[in-house]
């Protein structure tokens, strides 16, 4: 299948085509600059494509995945800075025109949405329930999802929670700084999220693509900083101060039932364990095959 994918070059962008590329896909990476020779695991085409600068060329395509997102580094949820303006005209608006230029070409589309869109709720969070978004980032990918919808085309969409997983060269991983911090010494606050491996999101891409459509939550495990510490001070033998277990109670897991039904199998803790020593390898901290 020839696919496009918006932000290829991100870090979640990259598993996505990495793994599209392993299935035998045609890939057209759409990126502001094209990807350093060597970035992913086989030969793409690329094709300049700025989020907040005007329509969108998906022609010759026969599927896209939108996963460019623009927000200050390292933050989605205030990821819009100062500028809330500027934040919805890039990516919502931006969003919307890829949309309508895959409507006219006839490209099915899978849009990478977020848990972000639920906002506060009860209980487990499943894709029936009314969303509540309370951060800017939230309501711009629940309104971009609306649209999707409300186009008749066949869609895909995958709200996924917080991925991670090792980078590609010249990039850092979302927990680089935390293993810094946990490696000098510092306090680190509390917190606990749930988090799915780059892999297993780019397999429920591939899901998408194969024909499913609609509403998909994308999650794995539930994973608390305490825990996450203590697992890459038992592999790399770096001892820092573990923080204080955080209080999961308010914390609403998401739901991946209809996703599991397709055969979707996440990694869980296994996974986990695995990327913490492919990280480690790569950050010179362990050596290769240790």
């Amino acid at each position: 299948m020839r696919v496009a994918v918006t932000g290829g070059t991100g870090l979640v962008g990259r598993f996505i085509v990495n793994d599209l590329l392993r299935q035998g896909h045609d890939l057209t990476v759409m990126t502001r600059t094209p990807p350093q020779p060597g970035f992913f695991r086989g030969e793409v085409t690329h094709r300049p494509y700025d989020l907040g600068a005007g329509r969108a060329d998906v022609s010759g395509m026969e599927a896209v995945v939108h996963a460019a997102f623009d927000h200050l580094p390292g933050r989605y949820r205030g990821g819009e800075g100062d500028d809330p303006d500027g934040f919805l005209r890039r990516n919502l608006d931006g969003s919307l025109q890829l949309f309508r230029a895959a409507d006219e070409a006839g490209v099915r589309v899978v849009f990478l949405s977020s848990r972000a869109v639920y906002g506060p709720q009860q209980g487990m969070l499943i894709e029936e329930m009314e969303c509540r978004p309370d951060t800017l980032y939230g309501q711009a990918k629940l309104a971009a999802e609306q649209a999707l919808l409300a186009s008749g085309r066949p869609a895909t969409i995958l709200r996924a929670t917080g991925v991670y997983g090792p980078p590609g060269p010249g990039q850092r991983h979302k927990w680089a700084d935390l293993f810094d911090d946990f490696a000098a010494g510092r306090r680190i606050a509390p917190r606990v999220g749930s988090e799915v491996h780059g892999d297993c999101l780019a397999a429920a891409v591939g899901h998408g693509l194969a024909g499913a459509e609609g509403i998909y939550n994308v999650s794995d495990i539930l994973l608390d900083r305490r825990d996450l510490l203590a697992e890459w001070r038992a592999l790399t033998g770096i001892d820092g101060h573990l923080p204080e277990r955080a209080d999961a109670s308010g914390f609403n897991e998401m739901s991946t039932a209809r996703l599991e039904r397709l055969g979707h199998r996440p990694g869980g803790r296994e996974r986990l364990r695995a990327s913490l020593r492919e990280m480690a390898e790569l950050d010179g901290i362990l050596p290769p095959g240790a």
